[in-house]
């Protein structure tokens, strides 16, 4: 790496945030610690990092929280860490905006892994122009940004990459392992609920089927998910 990129570890118990920096950093990673939700959202502001790991069982401001303050203002990737590991708990943490799930005891390869697929993507992505344009939508890789209808749609990273791969294979049906792997970047060991939840939130933001009749994101029931173009 020509400039190390910077990781912010917000984990009250001590052993974790040590062992998890102590594995970032020798893989090249500056990274700092937060023992409590306002630190994090301190450190956030301060440290400016290239991905937050983010424990949601917090003192002070818990992990939902201080990702809600987060995407107020960025889309910097988050990977939720905790040992909430109901669905419920995982679709909340999708819904504000995280990037990525991991259920403690975790494998640290693993989540160094997962960190290093998120930020590839981001490297990727400043030299990426790839555009789509479809019937009064537009999905703009080279500044991650949609438009639907003339207006801005705001959408994480994670929402607006899907919607573009759907969108840059029409009428291609995709499986949730298929796309897990091809969006999350890495051999995926959780709920392909993740996929739903995405779907889910990005039909929300772009309307019935009935404002854009020429496309529509559709579900194969058995399958996954495309975007049909007529």
């Amino acid at each position: 790496m020509t400039s190390k990129q910077r990781i912010l570890i917000a984990d009250d118990d001590a052993n974790i945030a040590e062992l998890v920096s102590l594995y970032l950093t020798k893989e090249g990673y500056e990274t700092q610690k937060a023992r409590d939700g306002r630190e994090a959202l301190s450190l956030f502001h301060s440290f400016n990092p290239d991905l937050i790991i983010l424990d949601i069982m917090m003192p002070e401001m818990d992990g939902y929280e201080v990702c809600r303050e987060v995407r107020k203002t960025s889309q910097t990737p988050i990977i939720m860490l905790t040992a909430k590991g109901e669905t419920f708990d995982k679709v909340l943490g999708l819904e504000l905006g995280a990037d990525d799930y991991m259920v403690k005891p975790f494998d640290t390869k693993e989540l160094v892994a997962r960190v290093k697929a998120v930020l590839r993507r981001l490297d990727t992505k400043e030299n990426n122009s790839k555009k789509i344009t479809f019937d009064q939508l537009s999905i703009n890789m080279a500044n991650y940004s949609v438009t639907y209808k003339n207006e801005s749609i705001e959408m994480p990273p994670k929402e607006l990459e899907l919607l573009y791969y759907l969108a840059s294979h029409p009428n291609q049906v995709f499986t949730r392992e298929q796309l897990l792997n091809q969006i999350w970047g890495y051999e995926y060991y959780g709920d392909t609920r993740t996929v739903d939840v995405h779907i889910k939130r990005i039909r929300e933001k772009l309307g019935t089927d009935d404002e854009h009749p020429s496309w529509s994101i559709k579900t194969v029931w058995g399958v996954g998910y495309k975007l049909e173009a007529k």
